[in-house]
């Protein structure tokens, strides 16, 4: 099937792409493409109007900082993955985003884009709402911060305004007490995940003082659960707040199966990198 009919429109600044979605109710970003070129092949979206944002200027970029990661709107998955740095401040980026499609997908699909796409079977989403991180968005009538536990509202669908564009996404970067982990079963690597599930621990000496875990493929959002007060039963806990899915991939039942075999593996080893890392700040 071929996409319906649209205007395109590619500009090279900012202000030009953003009064382009201001004028134009129906248009839609255009960055990696791998997401929405899919739904316009296949009609699941019929926008009036691409803007394609590849040319804009210094949205490219992967920055480390002391605080986290920042991540422009058109730096792709493996340039981040590929960035030393960026795992060093924060690991559980390059844990997922190994987990990402295949290279090619990788090569042109745009981290940002993927986690205002809102897809809950995405493995990056869920990872921004797990560290706590936001996005900031831009539009004709200034820029604002969402984080992302305000982002993320229903299946493909996010906070931000149709006249908005989705400039950074902010990872904090890991603690020294602290430690993640991640896990998905896929049915071929690369594939969605039937369930992802990822972890952050925070310690204190032996003490866990804080857990949550993350899940990916099992609701219509991406959700966290904290299991601080569940560490002997971290799955129960989970699937107490958890509504898991039934699609042609995976019964519901199955995918409660795979939380209760992942959560408490992926708790564990994210407790074993927080104690690692915490022994190696105290004697480096």
């Amino acid at each position: 099937m071929k996409p319906a009919p649209f205007a395109y429109l590619r500009p090279s600044t900012l202000e030009e792409a953003l009064a382009a979605l201001a004028g134009e109710q129906g248009a839609k970003v255009l960055a990696g493409g791998q997401s929405l070129v899919p739904l316009l092949s296949m009609r699941l979206a019929a926008p009036s109007m691409l803007v394609d944002i590849n040319a804009l200027p210094d949205l490219g970029h992967v920055r480390v900082a002391e605080d986290g990661v920042r991540v422009g709107a058109l730096a792709r998955h493996a340039e981040v993955l590929a960035s030393a740095e960026a795992e060093r401040s924060q690991p559980l980026l390059g844990m997922a985003l190994r987990h990402v499609a295949h290279p090619t997908i990788r090569n042109r699909g745009t981290t940002v884009g993927s986690i205002v796409h809102a897809d809950a079977a995405a493995e990056m989403p869920m990872v921004l709402r797990l560290l706590e991180g936001s996005v900031d968005v831009a539009s004709v009538r200034g820029r604002r911060t969402i984080p992302a536990a305000e982002l993320f509202i229903g299946p493909l669908e996010s906070t931000l305004a149709h006249d908005e564009v989705a400039v950074e996404a902010f990872f904090p970067g890991l603690a020294p007490s602290a430690g993640v982990a991640f896990q998905e079963i896929a049915r071929r690597h690369g594939d969605y995940a039937l369930v992802g599930v990822a972890a952050h621990v925070e310690t204190d000496g032996e003490t866990v003082t804080r857990a949550r875990v993350g899940f990916v493929s099992v609701s219509d959002v991406p959700v966290v659960v904290d299991v601080t007060d569940a560490l002997d039963d971290p799955a129960a806990k989970a699937l107490a707040e958890l509504d898991p899915a039934e699609d042609i991939h995976a019964t519901a039942a199955y995918r409660a199966h795979l939380v209760k075999v992942l959560a408490p593996r992926v708790l564990a080893a994210a407790t074993d990198h927080a104690r690692s890392r915490a022994g190696e700040a105290t004697h480096p």
